[in-house]
């Protein structure tokens, strides 16, 4: 550990993402005077669009309302490529001055809170030389997402030793995989998987989608003809805003249709499925799941790309279970045994709560699971953290803004009543609680014991809804009788 006098900032930000750079651009537009670092522990911003090299790599939400509110999407196409999104991210970063305030190579493994000191007291490693700094923070404000960045989730294959070839996880591509002319097995069926199968069947012999259970999936245009006819007519900006309200009012729309009858957003989904695969597919067998639908995250697919590859027979879906990988490729409960020279292993994400940041308050260890979110974004009896998760039944940054925002507003709401420290507390210790995320997703229910609670009623309810969240975040009070707000004991010096 360094001797030298820590080095202090008013805020921390952990993660040059897209929440980590949205964070530096409010503080920087609403608190000019802050000091402030987005420590990066990787050698490159852009988060999840620069970590993942996967084929045909996308967002599942349109741009829109994925994009920063603040800045317009003037991209033609709503369902971007990862290199279009890093560009627009890394765009921010340096239209706000932003560059100089990016550390890269600087992971947070812990954060411990100081009462007497009223600031917060972490320990960074560079992760380019293993040496270990020590800073200090009035707050700290997790922007790194809820799933770990250096592995993904892969569960364990009986005979996984016995293939002969190469075994890939999408979180880990390697940039030399050659799978031109090859049988692949992409065993999945979320996200990741309906956006590798396409992309790898323009180029492999053929490409198979072995899933254990179907997921919905949607076609969706890859370009908005409403939103570019708007920025055209309206400009830019003014073209952005009204694209943003709609494609927002629609999300909500489709969700609330499906939450209220499922029965029929079901045949809906299946009529549309019905259309788009060859005639007498088998729809029911692999795009019928159990569930009702966004009971899961619905799966986009840009012009219906997976649903073209599957008519165009350079891919097809196989719904089964895996009894043992063999040399030659995956043996199924059912007996088929499917051929691969390359098994792709998109079987989802490890969900890892800041990060795995290690927090203590006053040298007691702060166990996530007994912790109850307060608005989303800072947990009970945790001082001055604030964390960034968005919406999981729409695009993420929707959330992430308006929590910057609130966030923004309570450090100004400090500052000129002279709080040092804001503590959110539970006032009824009998208050029922349930899952932060709410949401029946394979890697949510896998890490369900290890995240934080919310209760159910606000302000410790965790809103899943925009409109509610632009009421409480954007127009509501900061102060609340569940934020108990104090000044430090002892003024530090830097």
């Amino acid at each position: 550990m360094s001797t030298t006098p820590a080095e202090h900032l008013d805020v921390v930000i952990v993660g040059a993402g897209i929440s980590g750079i949205g964070a530096g651009r409010y503080l920087t537009t609403q608190l000019p005077g802050k000091t402030f670092a987005i420590l990066e522990a990787r050698a490159a911003s852009g988060g999840t669009w620069d970590l993942f090299r996967y084929p045909g790599i996308r967002s599942d939400s349109d741009l829109h309302t994925f994009g920063y509110e603040f800045k317009p999407w003037q991209d033609e196409e709503s369902i971007a490529s990862a290199p279009r999104i890093l560009r627009y991210v890394r765009e921010t970063a340096t239209e706000n001055g932003l560059d100089t305030h990016i550390r890269y190579h600087h992971k947070v493994l812990g954060a411990a809170w100081s009462s007497d000191e009223a600031r917060w007291i972490l320990d960074v490693e560079r992760t380019d030389t293993g040496t270990r700094t020590r800073m200090t923070a009035g707050w700290l404000f997790c922007a790194g997402g809820y799933y770990r960045y250096d592995a993904g989730h892969t569960p364990h294959f009986e005979g996984r030793e016995r293939f002969a070839g190469p075994i890939v996880h999408p979180q880990q591509w390697p940039e030399d995989l050659d799978y031109a002319g090859k049988r692949v097995v992409v065993i999945g069926s979320g996200a990741t998987a309906v956006t590798l199968v396409p992309a790898m069947a323009a180029g492999a012999a053929h490409v198979t989608m072995l899933q254990r259970t179907p997921t919905y999936v949607m076609p969706v245009p890859k370009k908005d003809p409403i939103a570019n006819a708007l920025r055209r007519w309206l400009g830019n900006e003014r073209g952005y805003r009204a694209a943003r309200r709609k494609n927002i009012a629609q999300q909500r729309a489709v969700w609330r249709f499906c939450q209220k009858h499922p029965r029929l957003a079901r045949r809906i989904i299946r009529r549309i499925n019905v259309k788009q695969l060859p005639p007498g597919f088998p729809v029911d067998e692999h795009f019928n799941p159990p569930y009702g639908p966004w009971d899961q995250r619905l799966c986009a697919v840009p012009d219906g790309d997976l649903f073209r590859a599957i008519r165009r027979g350079t891919a097809s879906v196989v719904t089964d279970r895996i009894a043992t990988f063999t040399e030659r490729g995956v043996l199924l409960e059912s007996g088929r045994e499917l051929a691969a020279d390359i098994i792709v292993t998109a079987t989802g994400l490890q969900v890892q709560a800041l990060g795995g940041l290690r927090l203590t308050v006053d040298g007691a260890p702060v166990h996530l699971p007994d912790t109850v979110a307060y608005k989303g974004m800072m947990l009970s009896g945790v001082p001055n953290l604030a964390f960034a998760i968005g919406y999981t039944n729409s695009s993420w940054t929707l959330k992430v803004g308006l929590l910057c925002e609130h966030f923004c507003r309570l450090l100004a709401y400090m500052d000129a009543h002279g709080h040092d420290v804001c503590r959110p507390e539970v006032g009824d210790p009998a208050m029922p609680t349930r899952p932060l995320l709410d949401f029946a997703a394979g890697y949510i229910q896998r890490a369900v014991d290890q995240l934080p609670r919310q209760g159910d009623r606000m302000p410790w309810l965790t809103s899943m809804d925009y409109h509610s969240d632009v009421k409480l975040l954007r127009a509501g009070r900061v102060d609340d009788p569940a934020l108990h707000f104090s000044k430090a004991p002892v003024k530090v010096t830097a």
